[in-house]
C-alpha cells in the first residue's frame, strides 16, 4: 500500500502544524490592527457619504426619481472593483512599497475631493433651488471609486501586515471599521448640519443653522485625510516580503491571467457557485424589510432612529464574534447559522401581517409602543445573525488567499459575494409586483398592473385591493430556495474549508515569470 501524496493530502503533521498556527496570539500586532481599523474607518467615511446625500436630495421637492437613479450610480466602484484590482497588485514602486504606493496617493486624492466639496457644495447641494445632480454625481463616484481602491489595497496588505495566525481579525477591522465611518460621516453630515437637531439637542441657546455647516464638515475631513495620509507615508515602513514569501512582480497582463487562473481553480470555481446563490433564501429579512414597513403605515423617521441603533450593533457585534471566526474552521459558524437566519424570514412577514391590521386613523397608523419593542428586537437577532456570517465569511477568504497576490484574490472573493447579494436583490424586487394580485373595488376585471389602470380605479371613485401579497409569497418560495441551496452547499463548504492551503494557491513557475503566459 503507498501513502498519499503530501500534495493531496495532508499528513497528520502538517495539519499539526496547521492547527498551532490557528492559534491567534495579538502581541506585536496590536498596533497594526489599530492601523487597519484606522484604514477602513476612513474608507467607510465616503460611503456614508452617499447615504447621507441621497437622503438629502430625497427631501427636497424639486429632485425626482431618476435624479435618484443617476445619483445611484455613485455606488457602481464598490461591485466594479475588480476590473482594475490586477493594476493594483501590478504597478508599484518598490522603494515605497507594494501597497503604501497606491494608499498614500489614494488617500491624497479623497483628500483632494473633500477640498473640492467643500468650496463647491453650495452649487452642488445648494440650500434652494435644484443641486447639480450630474456634477454632485460625478464627484461622488470619484470619490467610492478612490474608496474602492483603497479597499483592495488594505485588504491586500492585511494579508501580510498582521501575523499569519491573526490574519482572521482583519475581516473584523473591515466591519468594524467601515460601519464606524459610514455611521460617523452620515451622522455628521445630516445631524450636526441641521438646525432643528442642533437647537434640540446640542445647544443651550437656540441659534440659526446646524453647529456645523457642510463647507467646514468637507474641510474637517480633507484636513484629516491629508494629514493621517502624511504621518503614514512619513512613519509607517511597509515590509518587503518579495523574497521571504517568493512572490512575483507580473505585469498588468499577467495580472489579468492571474484573475483567471484563480478563478479555474476547482475550489474557486466550487465557492463561486455557492456565494452567487448564497443570499437569495436569506434576501426577504434583509433587502425589502423596510421598504415594506414604511407600506404598512411604520414613519420612516422612526425606522431611520431603528437602523441607526442597528448601526451600532454592527459596530459591537463583530468585536464579540471574532473569538469565534478566527479559527481554522470559520465556515462551520456560516453553516450553523444559515437555518436559523432562513426560519428568521418568517418573523418580519408575520410582524408586517400584523401591522398591516393595525387600525388606521386619517389614514395614519396608530402604532402602539410595545410594537416597536418587537421590531427592534426582530431586527437585532436578525442583524446579530447577519453580521456574523458576514465575518465569518471575509475570515474564511482571508485564510485561504494567495497572499502572493492578495488584493486581486481577495477582491474576486469579495465580489462575488456582492454579485450573489446584488442578484438577490434584484431578484426579490422584480418578484414583489409579480407575484402580488390586486383588483379595482370599482372594476373587477381591473387588476391595476400599471400606473394608467391605477388611475383609472381612482379617478371612477375606486380604490386598487391587494388580494395578494407579493412579499408573503416570495418569503416562502425564497426560504424553500434557502434550504434547498444549505442541503446542496452544507457538505461541500464543510469540504472546502478543510482542504489545503496548496489546493487555493496559484501554480505559477516562480524562477522563471515569463513561462506563466506559456503556460
Amino acid at each position: 500500500m503507498t501513502l498519499p501524496k503530501q500534495e493531496d493530502e495532508p499528513t497528520k503533521s502538517v495539519v499539526k502544524n496547521e492547527l498551532i498556527l490557528a492559534k491567534t496570539n495579538l502581541k506585536g500586532d496590536w498596533l497594526n490592527i489599530i492601523l487597519l481599523l484606522l484604514f477602513y474607518l476612513m474608507q467607510g467615511l465616503p460611503l456614508g457619504l452617499y447615504t447621507a446625500i441621497s437622503i438629502l436630495l430625497q427631501n427636497k421637492k424639486n429632485i425626482t426619481y431618476n435624479d435618484q437613479a443617476l445619483f445611484g450610480m455613485a455606488t457602481w466602484p464598490f461591485s466594479l472593483k475588480l476590473l482594475w484590482a490586477p493594476l493594483v497588485d501590478s504597478f508599484y514602486v518598490r522603494k515605497i512599497g507594494r501597497r503604501k504606493s497606491w494608499l498614500i496617493p489614494v488617500q491624497f486624492l479623497l483628500g483632494a475631493c473633500f477640498f473640492y466639496m467643500a468650496n463647491s457644495i453650495d452649487d452642488l447641494l445648494p440650500e434652494m433651488g435644484k443641486p447639480n445632480i450630474l456634477k454632485l454625481t460625478a464627484v461622488v463616484i470619484l470619490c467610492t471609486f478612490l474608496a474602492a481602491t483603497q479597499d483592495i489595497v488594505v485588504d491586500g496588505w492585511a494579508l501580510n501586515l498582521l501575523q499569519k495566525n491573526n490574519v482572521g481579525y482583519a475581516s473584523t477591522c473591515a466591519t468594524v471599521g467601515q460601519v464606524m465611518g459610514a455611521t460617523l460621516s452620515a451622522i455628521f453630515l445630516i445631524l450636526f448640519t441641521s438646525e432643528d437637531f442642533s437647537n434640540k439637542y446640542l445647544r443651550i441657546m437656540p441659534s440659526v443653522g446646524g453647529i456645523m455647516t457642510m463647507r467646514s464638515l468637507f474641510l474637517v475631513l480633507a484636513i484629516v485625510f491629508v494629514a493621517i495620509t502624511a504621518l503614514i507615508a512619513i512613519f509607517k515602513n511597509e515590509k518587503d516580503f518579495t523574497l521571504e514569501d517568493n512572490e512575483i512582480k507580473l505585469n498588468t497582463f499577467q495580472n489579468y491571467i492571474l484573475l483567471w487562473d484563480i478563478f479555474k481553480l476547482p475550489s474557486i470555481r466550487i465557492l463561486a457557485i455557492a456565494l452567487l446563490t448564497w443570499m437569495i433564501g436569506l434576501s426577504p429579512s434583509d433587502e425589502v424589510v423596510n421598504l415594506k414597513l414604511i407600506d404598512v403605515g411604520v414613519p420612516k423617521n422612526n425606522i431611520m432612529i431603528i437602523q441607526t441603533g442597528m448601526n451600532v450593533m454592527q459596530i459591537i457585534i463583530p468585536v464579540i464574534a471574532v473569538k469565534y471566526t478566527t479559527g481554522p474552521k470559520p465556515m462551520s459558524i456560516y453553516l450553523n447559522i444559515i437555518p436559523f437566519k432562513l426560519f428568521w424570514n418568517f418573523s418580519f412577514l408575520i410582524f408586517i401581517y400584523c401591522a398591516s391590521k393595525l387600525p388606521k386613523n386619517n389614514g395614519v397608523v396608530d402604532i402602539p409602543i410595545y410594537y416597536y419593542a418587537i421590531l427592534v428586537l426582530i431586527q437585532s437577532i436578525n442583524i446579530i445573525q447577519f453580521n456574523i456570517l458576514i465575518t465569518t465569511l471575509v475570515a474564511f477568504y482571508c485564510r485561504i488567499s494567495d497572499d502572493r497576490f492578495g488584493g486581486t484574490y481577495m477582491t474576486l472573493l469579495n465580489t462575488l459575494s456582492n454579485l450573489g447579494r446584488q442578484l438577490a436583490k434584484t431578484v426579490l424586487y422584480s418578484s414583489i409586483d409579480l407575484l402580488t394580485v390586486k383588483e379595482c373595488t370599482f372594476d373587477s376585471k381591473n387588476n391595476c398592473s400599471t400606473s394608467h389602470l391605477q388611475n383609472v380605479c381612482k379617478s371612477n371613485g375606486g380604490d386598487c385591493m391587494t388580494i395578494v401579497n407579493g412579499y408573503y409569497v416570495e418569503t416562502i418560495v425564497f426560504t424553500i430556495f434557502g434550504f434547498i441551496w444549505y442541503s446542496i452547499f452544507k457538505n461541500i463548504i464543510k469540504q472546502l474549508q478543510c482542504k489545503s492551503p496548496s489546493d487555493w494557491k496559484v501554480k505559477m513557475n516562480i524562477q522563471e515569470p515569463e513561462n506563466y503566459l506559456n503556460s
